[in-house]
C-alpha cells in the first residue's frame, strides 16, 4: 500500500486486486484508489474484498496498524469507493496539533469567539459536509477531547466555538490508530464508551512484514511515483534487491520502503537504470545475509533508527518526522538503544 493517490492524475495500476464485483468502479477517483492500493498478498487481499463491503455504508470505521502500513490509504479507498466520492475527503492529524487548537480545528468558530477571531471560521466536521472526515492519530486525544468527540458522534450535531446554534454532522467518521485502543481503555488512558462507538467496523492493516507478497509490487508503484517526482527515467529493481527486500522485515514499513528507494533514485548516476542489492541500506543487506530468526525486531529497529539519523545528519525532527514518530519517542529510543 503506497500513498494516497491525488485526484487530479489517475495513477498506472499497479498490482491492484481484482474486483470481486461487491462493488463495481465507477468513478475515475475510485479507480484512481484502487490503483495506488497494491494488494498481491493474501491478508491485502483479504483487506481489500472487507474494505468494499464496507465502503458502500455509512459505518463508523476504526482502522488499526503500525505507523507506515497505510491506514491513510485505506481510508482513502473506503471513501472513494462509497457512494458519495465526489464529496469532500477531509483529514486531520490529530497528534500534530495542540487541545486548543484542535477543538477550533474541528469545530470551527464564531466571529469573536476569543482574541483573533475576526470572522468565522468552518472546522473540519462541517468542511466534510456529506463526505468522510479521517481522525488520524486518534489515540492522542485529550480525554476532554474525547467526551466532545463522543457527544458529536452520539447527537450527531455540535456547536462552533463562541456559537450558539447547532450544526449537523452529515460526515462519514474514519478513526485512524497506531495504538491497540483496547489495551489503552484498559490503562484508563482512553475512553471506553468512545472506544465502543469507533469500533463498529474495525479494520487492522498488516506490517509489511506479514504481507511480503505485496513488497515488490509496491516497490515498483512507488519507483514509478518517486521517478516522476523527481523528473528521471524510471529505475528497475535487479532480481537480487528484489530478494532482499522481500526477505527484509521493515520496522518502519512501507514509509521505509518509500525512504530508501527515494534515496536510491536521487543518489544513484542518471546513466544507472536498476537498482542493485549494493545500492540498498545496510541493514537490508545483512537481513538477507543472515536468517530472519537470527535478528530480532528490535535489532532491526535500532538499524533502521541509527540510518536514518546518519541520513538526516543527527537532526532528530527530521529523523522523527521520516520515522513516523514524534521527537520525544526518539529520544526514547535513542536512548534505550544507545544511539
Amino acid at each position: 500500500m503506497s500513498r494516497t493517490p491525488k485526484t487530479q492524475r489517475t495513477p498506472r495500476k499497479a498490482a491492484s486486486a481484482p474486483s470481486s464485483g461487491s462493488t463495481p468502479v465507477t468513478s475515475p477517483l475510485a479507480a484512481a484508489a484502487l490503483s495506488a492500493f497494491v494488494a498481491n498478498d493474501q491478508l491485502s487481499l483479504k483487506l481489500l474484498e472487507t474494505a468494499r463491503r464496507v465502503a458502500i455504508t455509512g459505518s463508523i470505521v476504526l482502522i488499526h496498524g503500525e505507523s507506515g502500513t497505510g491506514k491513510d490509504l485505506l481510508a482513502s479507498l473506503i471513501h472513494y469507493l462509497g457512494p458519495r466520492p465526489q464529496e469532500p475527503l477531509v483529514k486531520i492529524d490529530c497528534a500534530s496539533l495542540p487541545h486548543d487548537l484542535l477543538e477550533s480545528e474541528l469545530f470551527g468558530f464564531e466571529r469573536g469567539a476569543f482574541t483573533g477571531a475576526s470572522q468565522m471560521k468552518r472546522g473540519r466536521f462541517e468542511l466534510a459536509g456529506n463526505g468522510t472526515l479521517v481522525l488520524d492519530g486518534v489515540a492522542s486525544l485529550s480525554l476532554a477531547m474525547q467526551a466532545k468527540l463522543l457527544r458529536v458522534i452520539e447527537d450527531r450535531t455540535f456547536d462552533r466555538l463562541g456559537g450558539t446554534k447547532p450544526v449537523r454532522v452529515s460526515a462519514r467518521i474514519i478513526a485512524l490508530s497506531n495504538v491497540d485502543l483496547a489495551a489503552a481503555v484498559a490503562a484508563r488512558a482512553f475512553r471506553e464508551d468512545l472506544f465502543f462507538r469507533l469500533n463498529v467496523v474495525p479494520l487492522e492493516v498488516p506490517p509489511l512484514r506479514e504481507r511480503t507478497d505485496d513488497i515488490g509490487a509496491i516497490a515498483t508503484n512507488l519507483l514509478m511515483q518517486i521517478s516522476d517526482t523527481h523528473g528521471r527515467p524510471q529505475l528497475r529493481l535487479a532480481p537480487d534487491a528484489r530478494a532482499a527486500l522481500s526477505a527484509y522485515s521493515f520496522p518502519g514499513n512501507v514509509r521505509e520502503l518509500r525512504n530508501m528507494l527515494e534515496r536510491a533514485v536521487v543518489t544513484l548516476p542518471a546513466s544507472q537504470s536498476q537498482i542493485t542489492f549494493d545500492d540498498l541500506p545496510r541493514n537490508v543487506r545483512n537481513a538477507s545475509a543472515v536468517p530472519q530468526s537470527k535478528q530480532t525486531l528490535e535489532e532491526l529497529e535500532r538499524d533502521y533508527i541509527a540510518e536514518i539519523l546518519d541520513y538526516t545528519r543527527g537532526k532528530k525532527s527530521k529523523a522523527a518526522d521520516i520515522l513516523g514518530i514524534t521527537r520525544k519517542t526518539l529520544l526514547e529510543k535513542r536512548k534505550k538503544y544507545g544511539l
